[in-house]
């Protein structure tokens, strides 16, 4: 139930108003100016109807003080016994939200009041959209810094600077469209590991802030990070395919609030410096930053890097990257083949296929066809690089005649002209 704060020296008008808005609204009252800024601060209402004459304060005054003591506008309805319109137009003036005459009637009064807080709920909604990532329903950047600025200013608990690992493979092998529905579903593990009453952000990205509060103890901390690189891997497995290879994890750099400040800006650096230790030292862990030891140790030992670093569900096939990877993994294999005199075959091939599922057809081919060492990936649409490692011309030659004789079983792609160009690195 929406709430009302009525200001009225006179005991006989609070009462008038309090039983026509009792039968809609909550209702508060005070006698006062003085009175009506304490309960304003106490009670938080929605709206003000004040008298615009009391003694000691008047209700412009009132009005300029309230506004002064919040950052969001006041909505202000003056009650008067004045017919002038000069102190009607100087109500407007100041930022009154409507104006009403005494003695009251009880119809205008609750249609006016309806109107005023009709205004603010749709006002509340549009603000309350603006302030949302549409993706994920989590607070935007801006709304993020803003909130959380505020309550790190006053509150006691923990800044939490939030990173999901190797997101971008996600993108580039399984595309845009699952890379949004890891997001969205990495954001509905962020709501449940949180409490009541925490902020939860989307920086931009994969990048992700939040503010615990009264947390004091860095366990805690630690057990949501382990809960959350334990449920989105599960969700990846669920979603791309229990074999999927990506090393998906989650990093968390955190700063306690106030021990460490209370300047957002401050405390976004030193929770940044934290995540920075944690991605530098293995990934999918946390870290706190602490002013008496600026390089945060390491969260995990060198026995679990392999875990990290590794591929996971190794399957019995190509190594099929993206072209920014394969790109990496080419420039590597020159240097092997400097070093080591390797025969090493680089290969194009190109697909004159129209359909997409053609496409996706050949690359499952690939993948399936082409040896674990190997390495493929898909540059444009109908064209692909692959990388044969320790692999003789003659035996090239052999593996294409092998790879001819596939694609010509499928019946949509023996309608497709596809050629096959190759060098000796």
């Amino acid at each position: 139930m929406q709430k009302i704060l009525i200001v009225d020296d006179e005991p006989m008008m609070l009462r008038i108003a309090s039983k026509i808005l009792s039968k809609k609204y909550q209702i508060v009252t005070a006698s006062s100016g003085a009175e009506a800024i304490e309960i304003f601060a106490a009670e938080k209402p929605d709206m003000v109807l004040s008298d615009l004459l009391m003694p000691e304060m008047d209700g412009y005054e009132l009005h300029s003080i309230l506004q002064a003591k919040t950052s969001e506008p006041v909505p202000i309805m003056f009650m008067t016994a004045d017919e002038s319109d000069e102190s009607e137009s100087h109500g407007f003036e100041i930022g009154a939200a409507d104006y009403i005459r005494k003695p009251l009637k009880a119809d205008i009064l609750m249609r006016r009041v309806g109107n005023i807080l009709d205004n603010l709920d749709k006002l509340n909604g549009l603000k309350q959209a603006v302030d949302i990532d549409t993706m994920t329903g989590l607070l935007n950047k801006v709304a993020s810094q803003r909130k959380i600025g505020e309550i790190c200013a006053t509150a006691h608990g923990v800044l939490l600077m939030i990173d999901l690992d190797s997101f971008k493979l996600v993108n580039d092998i399984h595309g845009h469209a699952m890379g949004d529905r890891i997001l969205v579903k990495f954001s509905e593990l962020l709501n449940a590991v949180m409490s009541e009453g925490d902020l939860i952000g989307r920086m931009g990205g994969d990048e992700f802030i939040a503010f615990c509060q009264n947390i004091n103890d860095e366990k805690i901390i630690a057990a949501k990070t382990d809960y959350l690189n334990e449920k989105i891997v599960d969700a990846a497995k669920k979603y791309m395919g229990a074999n999927f290879n990506i090393p998906l994890g989650v990093s968390i750099g955190a700063v306690f609030v106030p021990a460490e400040g209370t300047d957002f800006a401050d405390l976004y650096k030193k929770a940044d410096k934290a995540l920075y230790n944690v991605k530098q030292n293995g990934k999918h862990g946390c870290a706190f930053y602490s002013s008496g030891n600026e390089e945060v140790p390491a969260q995990k030992d060198f026995a679990d890097l392999d875990k990290i670093l590794g591929e996971r569900n190794v399957k019995n096939e190509a190594y099929f990257v993206s072209a920014e990877i394969f790109k990496l993994i080419y420039r590597l294999a020159v240097r092997l083949v400097k070093s080591f005199k390797q025969d090493i075959q680089f290969v194009r091939l190109t697909v004159d296929a129209e359909k997409d599922s053609d496409i996706d057809e050949l690359k499952d081919l690939l993948t399936a066809n082409l040896r674990m060492s190997d390495c493929a990936a898909q540059v444009s649409r109908n064209q692909f690089l692959i990388l044969l490692m320790e692999t003789k011309l003659q035996e090239w030659n052999f593996i294409k005649m092998r790879l001819t004789a596939k694609i010509k079983t499928l019946k949509n792609l023996a309608r497709c002209k596809v050629d096959f160009e190759s060098t000796t690195l």
